[in-house]
């Protein structure tokens, strides 16, 4: 009890240090250098500041921030003559888009008309031929098919966002499906209506997923050719049907697999010739 006195006393001392500390600094605001550099600019006789002089200094730095602000705009703002050519070049885009759309038309049509000639010729002289052309056809995806089948459809999770890569469909989930049609017996495979053949490409550019260079959106809808039953009953016993299972569980990534009645898998698009040997050097050969 007797030694809690000088404490107490040294708590006071304290309190009233720092209370003369704070009416110091409300009774002095100025800091003791910028007080004695006043007072000796006014010893040696410098002009005060008048009315007038701090007037003019507002407006000055007022000026100066609205042409600083002015610049600013008017160097952000697009040029006319930038605006003009942006408009020239889209306009040049709209319109090779549209010829480019008239040719694709016209190559589609002379291509049918070739195939109808080919189809008559060889009906005509040689008919096993004509046959064997039929099959090899719809193996490559040189020709349409139409008939019943399974189709698989994709989507991102529904609160995927911009950048949450996880819940959206990769390029490798497409390929993993695809693949697994094709175990399961499919004659035909399309993604969103383009025709998967041995020299189809399915990739990725940033976030978009592309088969052979066309930008796809979700949902993605993958149908396969064959027999409705077959096809389901195979494609479940394939891991493509677990990395489904594994897409719905962790990330939320919804799927169906469903049978159809009828479904359409288009001609896919004509391949590029790298090389031929004539039929009869080829049987000489053998022979």
């Amino acid at each position: 009890m007797t030694e809690s006195a000088p404490g107490g006393e040294q708590g006071s001392g304290g309190f009233a240090a720092s209370m003369s500390l704070l009416t110091s600094l409300l009774s002095r605001p100025l800091d003791p250098g910028y007080e004695a550099a006043a007072r000796r600019r006014e010893a040696e006789g410098a002009p005060r500041r008048t009315v007038g002089g701090v007037a003019l200094l507002v407006l000055l730095a007022v000026g100066l921030g609205a042409v600083t602000v002015t610049a600013a705009v008017t160097l952000r703002a697009p040029q006319p003559a930038v605006v003009q050519a942006r408009a020239v070049l889209e306009e040049e885009v709209r319109q090779r888009s549209l010829e480019v759309s008239a040719a694709e038309t016209q190559l589609a049509a002379l291509d049918s008309e070739i195939q109808s000639l080919q189809r008559a010729a060889l009906e005509a002289s040689d008919p096993e031929l004509l046959a064997r052309l039929a099959v090899d056809e719809a193996v490559s995806g040189a020709a349409a098919l139409e008939g019943p089948g399974v189709r698989v459809t994709l989507a991102d999770a529904a609160d995927a966002g911009e950048g949450d890569l996880d819940r959206r469909v990769h390029d490798s989930d497409l390929r993993v499906v695809v693949n697994g049609l094709w175990a399961a017996g499919a004659e035909a495979v399309t993604v969103n209506g383009l025709r998967v053949t041995g020299l189809t490409a399915i990739r990725s550019a940033g976030q978009a997923v592309l088969v052979d260079l066309v930008p796809l959106s979700g949902p993605y809808v993958v149908e396969a050719i064959g027999d409705p039953d077959r096809l389901a009953t195979r494609f479940a016993g394939t891991a493509a049907r677990d990395h489904l299972a594994l897409l719905r569980a962790a990330y939320d990534i919804p799927s169906s697999v469903d049978s159809v009645a009828s479904l359409l898998a288009p001609a896919a698009a004509a391949p590029t010739l790298d090389r031929a040997v004539p039929v009869v050097a080829e049987a000489e050969e053998e022979t």
